[in-house]
Parts: C-alpha cells; structure tokens; sequence
C-alpha cells in the first residue's frame, strides 16, 4: 500500500488568544511543519477562529481542528465548518476528527455513545456533502435532505485513535490516523492495528499515512522540559485505558489517583503525582536530543509525526527546537 506524503505537523492549543495562536502557526511554518492542528476543547478558545487566524498569518501550511468531536457540533453543521476553513485557507484544510474525551463530553451533557460509528458516518457524511450530494441519513445523526450550496474540493481525513478498533478503521477508510502516543511500544503495537485495517482497504481509496500525535516538550534545559510535561502527562495517565497502563508498567492505582484530584479540580495536587515512568510512556520530554532519539524510534513505525501540546516551557522556542529535531529524527530514522 503506498503512502501519504508523511506530514510533519503539531499542535497549537488556543488556549493562548488568537493573535499569538497565529503567531505560533507562522513560526511553526517557518519551522518547516506541513501542517498545523488546533485542539479542541470548550474551555479554549473556538478552534475554527485561531485556525482562521493561522490561515491569514501563512501561505503553505495545511490546517485544521485536530482533533474534533462529532458530538459537540452536528457531523452536518462540522462538514460545513471545515469546508469553510479550506475556502478561506485557499485549499489548505484537515479534518481531524475524533470520538472527543468522555469525561469532557459529559460535562455538557453527552453521552459518547458508539464512537467508532459516529466517526465513521460522520466524515463519510461529509464527503459526500463535500462532493456536492445531499444526503439523508438515519444513524447515530441525523440528516435529512441536507446540503452545501457552495463548491467544496476534497479535504483529506485524519482520525485520532488510541483503541484497536478505531486504529484498523482508519486505516480502511480515512486519509490518514493520528495515533494519540508517544512511546515506541505503543506504535508497534499498533503497527499490527495499522496492518488489519489496510488488508480490507479498497485501492480507490489511495494513499494512508499513520502519523504519530505525540506530546511533546523540549527545551535546552532537559528537566525544565521534563517539569512541563507534567500537566498534559497527568491528564493522559488519568484517561489511559488499563491494556495502555499495563504495557508500561505503569501504577493504575496511582493513575486512578491522579484522575480523582483531576476531577476535585485539584490540579496542582495532581500534577506532583505524576511519576518519572509516566512522563517517559506518554511524552517526548527533554532536550532536542532526547526529541531526536524518540521521533527516530516512533518513525520506525509511522510515517508522519505531529508535535503535540504542551511544546515547551516556551512555546517560540519549543516550536524552532522541536522542528529541528524532528528533521534530524526523520533523516536518521
């Protein structure tokens, strides 16, 4: 099966105003990265707006929400949103999409009810609006006679995945998969993943790129970088399923523990529970060098590599540093 052209991507989170958020995605061009995603979460900023704001701030870089629930916004009303973002990035968009954080989505009162369907319908639906059908459908949404009354190019797909079954999804079906990890065993596990899904794939459907979505956090000083690591690190632990403990080794006591204070709100008292071993399976933490080692030993598997949050103690600097790094990783892969 051939492939994608590798993406060298990362992740801006708006939780920064819009301005610096497009600040960042200038500066992640000049970085040499192919494409920029912005998290999306309800207590930021609206994603769409920042990535907006990179648009008007870039000229070559794709973009694109990475990655987006179909739960929050109808699949319909999201399919337009992000054709929207290719018109005025003059055919730049992503679409990143995802089945969304569970706890997250309760907050506002959703239920993540069969989340490998809901992806999958949701950006088959928006295909086919993108292609200028209507359609009608009765699934786990519904649309009826729905349609776009503009023109829409075709917008590649990539799907966040961590569980097996939404891995060989992805690859059956979507453009691409963003596998949420950091750590070389993790992407050998899913290689297999990767594997299955491609064996069922249809040659219509052309190139696939498995692209690592790892968090990442470098700077010059190694335990600074480590020390920054910690808040992203604890969310990970505290939402990592049992087969992903247990591949590291890692404490699900301490874990579960550390998902408790989370949800108390307790953060501060969550992040000094993290421990060395966690910050070592779920981020990329320390100095350049260290970023280089671990995309050269994530590489070995995927092909494509997206920096995720949170960068760095300082983002400007993170984002020159991991750029580099991720370059020498690929080259000596």
């Amino acid at each position: 099966m051939s492939k994608r052209t590798p993406t060298k991507g990362i992740e801006i989170t708006p939780e920064h105003p819009v301005e610096r958020v497009g600040e960042f995605g200038a500066l992640a061009e000049d970085a040499g990265f192919t494409t920029a995603f912005a998290s999306c979460h309800y207590n930021n900023r609206d994603p769409f707006a920042a990535l907006s704001e990179i648009a008007r701030r870039t000229d070559s870089i794709e973009l694109g929400p990475g990655v987006v629930n179909p739960y929050e916004i109808h699949p319909v009303t999201l399919a337009s949103r992000v054709a929207t973002l290719d018109e005025t990035s003059d055919g730049r968009a992503v679409f990143g999409i995802g089945a969304g954080d569970a706890s997250t989505l309760s907050n506002l009162g959703h239920e993540r009810d069969r989340p490998l369907r809901r992806v999958l319908e949701s950006f088959k639906i928006a295909q086919d609006l993108w292609a200028g059908e209507r359609v009608t459908h009765e699934g786990t949404f519904t649309a009826v006679d729905a349609g776009l009354n503009y023109d829409v190019g075709e917008i590649p797909v990539y799907v966040g995945a961590q569980g097996p079954h939404m891995i060989r999804m992805s690859a059956k079906h979507a453009d691409g998969v963003l596998l949420n990890a950091a750590h070389p065993d993790d992407f050998e596990w899913a290689t297999e993943q990767v594997e299955i899904g491609l064996e069922d794939r249809s040659d219509s459907r052309g190139e696939f790129d498995f692209a690592a979505f790892a968090s990442v956090s470098v700077a010059e000083d190694g335990d600074e970088a480590r020390e920054a690591a910690r808040p992203p690190v604890a969310f990970i632990a505290a939402g990592a399923a049992p087969p992903v403990l247990d591949r590291h080794d890692l404490d699900g006591e301490l874990a579960e523990e550390i998902g408790e204070r989370i949800g108390t709100g307790a953060f501060s008292e969550a992040f000094s529970l993290v421990s060395e071993e966690m910050i070592d399976a779920f981020c990329i933490a320390g100095t350049p060098e260290t970023v280089e080692r671990r995309v050269r030993a994530i590489t070995r598997y995927a092909d494509g590599f997206v920096a995720g949050s949170p960068l760095g103690p300082d983002i400007e600097s993170a984002i020159a540093l991991a750029g580099a790094a991720i370059d020498r990783g690929h080259r000596g892969r």
